[in-house]
């Protein structure tokens, strides 16, 4: 049964532990250290994004380090790509409107 990435992605914890690993990969410890919740509520989200193939994990020793794997956020992408022109309407409409603004 494939993993809802959509579901995934709903947690604000899990997205900024996607956002940290854009940087490069990290530690658990490193990841854990961002975060208020516990070291194991961290590498419960880890799991999920794990199963979810939006990370990898890499064990050094007695580390492990998480790299990111963007290749599932495509569904995403290819999903929200009909949206875009809804939100460029209304930046332009924006711009315009600043634009007025500042003109008188």
């Amino acid at each position: 049964m494939p993993t809802d990435v959509f579901g995934v992605l709903a947690n604000p914890v899990r997205r900024r532990l996607l956002d940290s690993l854009r940087e490069g990969p990290r530690s658990t410890g490193e990841l854990a250290g961002m975060f208020e919740v516990g070291r194991p509520a961290v590498s419960e989200h880890l799991a999920v994004l794990r199963t979810a193939g939006l990370v990898r994990e890499e064990p050094r020793g007695r580390h492990r380090y998480y790299h990111l794997e963007a290749a599932p956020l495509a569904e995403v992408s290819a999903w929200l790509h009909p949206f875009e022109h809804y939100w460029n309407q209304r930046l332009e409409a924006l711009s315009d409107l600043l634009d007025e603004e500042n003109s008188t």
